[in-house]
């Protein structure tokens, strides 16, 4: 089964109970059940069920199921938002005393949280570039978990996901993987070696800017040796044993769980998300070459000039992602930049049906240090620009016109 049919009959099927070719939304705190031994049993894991919206929902458990087929996963848990997946599995792992290793071009949020992790005695150490072998540099006996994304936001690099995976795998830890700027529609990073998949649901997935959301995806290669890994000791199911404690531990005592409008809006919107993202990139790839013919310091992955194209390439079947970025000088005339545009809005997300552009340096990284900042890229001069699905020579037109305004 290819992926565009993948999304609309993979792991998923009419209702049971009503037919319905729409996940119906079960807008409802709790579940009722006939008896009282049928309650215990489903709260025990002995019988199927639903029993409390916290710990699982239909709608939501349908859109789980969704993303976990496209990725190719053993199980999936939906969460509140992008970061609350982001928390919920990293603490899923860690504890105090062990440390983790990730790639400096974060987005400004996961960055943001793995500074608080400091507060939980846990050791966040930054590669010092993209290689494997600059990963190894910073790993010690108390690292447990390695952690990069697809492309970073904003600085678009695009780590070698198969060497990331040896290199953990060959140090007895996971490599999680932050899928959320590609979608599995470009990369299905459990296919390269990753152990835990990421997603930010709020972005390419739902597509229409309507909901939030984030979701985390296992494989079910990763052993979890409870010897190393203790918070699995009570959980000593092999490769699960990092979904089974995710669900019974992590989303139903932090409590974090998707709310299940937001899961029926998000599968509403992941049924195009193939034919979003070949319009969109198709786009990108466009004004990307377009802004570098016109001499404008352009950075994209679909560029030859890009020091990520060989690997993106690879990773990515051809097609580069929705995000570019542009460098104009000063911080001043980045905003004049962006109050000149007519159809891209300023608007602090990725991934919608509109061209959003935003100046990264006072808004995602505002309360970041000038290191962290140089790390991912960020400058007083930077636009970040993600491709929406306006006609492409209204785009380039709006583009054009703003820089035509700098003085």
């Amino acid at each position: 089964m290819k992926f565009a049919t993948k999304l609309l009959h993979g792991s998923f099927g009419p209702d049971a109970a009503t037919g319905s070719v729409t996940q119906p939304l079960y807008q409802t705190s709790a579940f009722y059940q006939e008896t009282a031994e049928d309650m215990a049993n489903v709260f025990a894991g002995r019988k199927p069920g639903f029993v409390y919206t916290r710990v699982n929902n239909p709608t939501v458990m349908s859109l789980e199921r969704r993303i976990n087929g496209l990725e190719g996963g053993a199980g999936a848990v939906a969460f509140a938002s992008g970061m609350a997946a982001v928390s919920h599995a990293v603490l899923n792992v860690l504890s105090s005393g062990d440390e983790l290793v990730a790639s400096g071009g974060l987005y400004g949020g996961t960055s943001s949280f793995f500074r608080d992790l400091a507060h939980y005695g846990i050791t966040v150490r930054y590669a010092s570039g993209d290689r494997a072998e600059d990963f190894a540099a910073v790993m010690t006996a108390r690292t447990k978990l390695l952690y990069v994304e697809t492309i970073g936001n904003p600085k678009l690099d695009v780590p070698d996901l198969a060497a990331l995976s040896e290199l953990a795998h060959a140090h007895g830890v996971p490599l999680f993987v932050d899928n959320t700027v590609t979608t599995p529609y470009l990369c299905q990073p459990l296919s390269l070696g990753a152990d835990v998949v990421l997603h930010s649901t709020s972005k390419a997935l739902n597509g229409n800017g309507n909901s939030i959301g984030g979701l985390v995806v296992s494989g079910n290669r990763f052993a979890w040796d409870p010897k190393r890994f203790e918070k699995f000791r009570d959980y000593a199911c092999g490769p699960l044993s990092f979904l089974v404690r995710l669900r019974m531990r992590m989303v139903t005592d932090y409590g974090g769980c998707m709310a299940p409008m937001n899961a029926y809006l998000t599968g509403i919107g992941l049924d195009t998300l193939s034919l979003r993202l070949d319009r969109i990139t198709a786009t990108a790839q466009l004004l990307a070459e377009d802004f570098a013919a016109s001499g404008a310091a352009v950075n994209y992955p679909g560029l030859a000039l890009s020091p990520y194209h060989a690997i993106a390439d690879k990773q990515f079947g051809g097609r580069f992602g929705a995000m570019l970025t542009l460098r104009l000088g000063t911080k001043e005339r980045a905003f004049a930049f962006i109050n000149s545009l007519r159809y891209a809005l300023n608007v602090s997300n990725i991934g919608d049906a509109r061209t959003l552009v935003l100046h990264p340096a006072s808004t995602i990284f505002l309360h970041a240090s000038e290191e962290e900042k140089r790390a991912a890229g960020v400058t007083d001069d930077l636009v970040r620009i993600n491709v929406g699905l306006e006609d492409p020579d209204d785009l380039r037109e709006d583009f054009h016109h703003a820089l035509s305004r700098l003085t």
